[in-house]
């Protein structure tokens, strides 16, 4: 059955490091020639979105409207008027600011009192950033992870992820965070709404983490294509097991093209 719309992992699926791989500009403009909608559904919180957008045009792929991030379901767990500390990027600042919220530095010792820390991934994270969001959450501050995915793909291959980030502040402060992103409730919530609530079996998730993807397929209730171009490499078993399984997006999609055409 050809799905309805594709829920394509950004990372490890269509880029690593932005820089795209072989083959996904083309699958991405296969399945829209085919009728299919795709969404990109991405744990990266730490660009704002409009610039994710841009990275992805850059490479061949029109994505305005259709980027989908786990600073988006974080920024949803707060309250418009609160104030945030922001232990992220600025698609953190972001999507906390577009939600009426105020955007606190994660590096300002003056802050005061916040409400709520938001962790993601950010490259200049360090120990006063981590001090000073500890010291938040043990004032009574709520804790939330954009992501725990523990590491991130490049060409280079996997580093720290903003679920490492998360489990320092986590660790200093006693505390357990509440995850928004892939595979947890906040980001399945956006990304169906966004979608206008169709019928998950209409609905197929394309991903390079089972842990995440699948796991986020499996909270839908839709299908799991699994790539092999990110974090998990050829040959090993994975769980949840995928419906689909091939090296990369071109592959994948070449399947389900196949599938739904009948050949």
């Amino acid at each position: 059955m050809m799905p309805a719309a594709v829920l394509c992992d950004i990372d490890g699926v269509v880029w690593l490091a932005r820089q795209a791989i072989s083959g996904a500009p083309e699958a991405v403009g296969a399945l829209r020639a085919a009728g299919v909608r795709v969404v990109f559904v991405t744990n990266n919180s730490a660009a704002p979105v409009a610039e994710q957008e841009a990275a992805l045009k850059a490479i061949g792929i029109p994505a305005r409207g259709d980027v989908i991030t786990s600073a988006m379901a974080a920024a949803h767990l707060v309250v418009p008027g609160e104030r945030v500390l922001v232990c992220g990027g600025p698609g953190v600042a972001e999507a906390v600011a577009g939600r009426g919220a105020y955007s606190v530095a994660g590096n300002d010792e003056s802050a005061g009192a916040v409400d709520a820390v938001v962790v993601g991934f950010h490259t200049d994270f360090d120990y006063a950033r981590l001090r000073i969001a500890a010291a938040a959450v043990l004032g009574g501050a709520r804790l939330i992870g954009t992501n725990d995915d523990p590491t991130y793909p490049t060409p280079a291959g996997p580093i720290p992820g903003g679920g490492a980030l998360l489990a320092a502040v986590a660790t200093a402060a006693g505390a357990m965070p509440i995850v928004a992103g892939k595979p947890f409730a906040p980001m399945a919530a956006i990304v169906l709404d966004a979608l206008g609530r169709p019928d998950p079996a209409q609905l197929l998730m394309v991903g390079d983490r089972p842990s995440t993807d699948g796991r986020f397929a499996v909270a839908i209730g839709c299908r799991f294509a699994l790539v092999r171009s990110g974090v998990t490499a050829p040959g090993v078993d994975t769980e949840p097991r995928p419906d689909l399984d091939g090296a990369d997006l071109a592959a994948v999609v070449a399947q389900v093209i196949a599938a739904g055409t009948g050949h």
